[in-house]
């Protein structure tokens, strides 16, 4: 005898496990395939105790979740595929990227609809980090700041350096070092603000640290993002809007340096300068110093050139008026020696013997020269002087 099915207002009543089997066998009879399924990992739920990883995948549009599903991947699966994924992508599997799985459609009575992923393309998800990244350009692009910080002006000698790195990072050591030791002895001042450098807690940490130095912008030059001594893996955040838009926005210019020597982030080619190693932004600043120094050399040598032929010029300009004020000399002398000795000549004949010897004669009084009669007081002394001799006598008058 079987048991009657209850009933309810007329109608059947079923358990919820009949419906739940019913749903497996009709399930398992439609989808018997292995399926192409695209969707995006919404929460991975890896679980490394175990090794099994229950990523909860969803399909968005216009931002809102469509459609939902779990999705199981078996430990001696995850290994072999999160391997391969980091081989191809760079990348490990993570959350809110694309990806095309290879499952098989399931109902399980206990736990519900899922797929049980046997293998994820790489190839797609990597199809779709590059168009992601073609998003991001295009939309830093249209709000006009892609290239907003190569547009901001290197001071002539970046002295004064925020660094956005890890303190243990080989980067760090290997930029800081190659700063201090450069054969020219030039002085560096840095900072470090430290920072996640990979994977998505580095498109929130790098910002945060970018908007620290911007409320000290005046205490510095430039800023460096250094990430060296790692493979790939995590590179992605340097192609998402956040961490690019940041960058692109600060108002120091900012120089990279993330050992990235295969692709170019979105987040190098929005910076003022990209390098591929912190060696290379290292020396790329004292290049900076180097080429002012080149300049100043070639300024004071030609500062001096200049002065040695002003000098030049000055002492050929000295011995010519030397010259020249040595003939006038010599002639101004000539002349005023020829005017002396006419002087002296005509001085010469006006001498009393001269005037004697002519035939003339002198008569004094009181040893002064008679030129008036009159001067003579009446039996007065006076002499005649001749050329040759002299006679006295005395003045008589009337």
């Amino acid at each position: 005898m079987t048991n009657s099915r209850e009933l309810f207002n007329e109608k059947p009543v079923y358990t919820l496990s009949e419906i739940a089997m019913s749903l497996q066998k009709m399930i398992s009879k439609v989808y018997q395939h292995t399926y192409y399924i695209k969707a995006e990992i919404l929460k991975l739920n890896y679980y490394p105790r175990s090794g099994h990883c229950y990523p909860e995948l969803v399909e968005k549009e216009n931002g809102k979740i469509k459609a939902q599903l779990r999705g199981i991947i078996w430990a001696s699966q995850f290994q072999s595929i999160n391997e391969r994924f980091i081989q191809i992508t760079g990348e490990p599997l993570k959350e809110e990227i694309g990806v095309l799985c290879f499952a098989t459609i399931e109902f399980n009575p206990e736990y519900g609809l899922s797929l049980h992923i046997k293998d994820i393309e790489p190839t797609y998800t990597l199809g779709e980090m590059a168009k992601n990244r073609k998003d991001v350009i295009e939309l830093l692009k249209k709000e006009g700041i892609f290239s907003l910080n190569k547009q901001k002006k290197l001071p002539l000698l970046p002295q004064r350096i925020a660094i956005i790195s890890v303190e243990t990072s080989k980067g760090y050591n290997d930029f800081t070092v190659t700063l201090q030791q450069n054969s020219w002895n030039y002085k560096f001042q840095h900072q470090l603000f430290s920072s996640i450098l990979q994977g998505d807690k580095a498109i929130i940490a790098i910002p945060q640290q970018l908007e620290i130095i911007e409320k000290r912008h005046t205490d510095f030059d430039c800023v460096v993002i250094l990430r060296g001594g790692g493979g790939d893996v995590g590179m992605s955040c340097y192609d998402s809007y956040p961490l690019a838009s940041a960058v692109a926005k600060c108002s120091l210019p900012v120089i990279t340096g993330i050992g990235h020597s295969t692709n170019e982030t979105v987040t190098d080619m929005v910076a003022y300068e990209n390098k591929i190693t912190p060696t290379d932004v290292a020396y790329f600043l004292i290049q900076k110093f180097h080429d002012f120094a080149i300049q100043v050399d070639e300024i004071q040598n030609h500062i001096a050139k200049i002065a040695l032929n002003i000098l030049k010029e000055k002492h050929f300009h000295l011995e010519t008026t030397q010259q020249r004020l040595l003939l006038t000399t010599q002639q101004y002398l000539t002349v005023q020696k020829n005017i002396l000795e006419q002087l002296d000549l005509k001085t010469r004949l006006l001498h009393p013997e001269h005037v004697l010897k002519r035939g003339y004669s002198i008569t004094y009084y009181n040893g002064k020269a008679i030129k008036n009669a009159k001067a003579l007081p009446k039996d007065g002394i006076m002499t005649t002087k001749f050329y040759e001799g002299e006679v006295v006598s005395k003045v008589c008058k009337d």
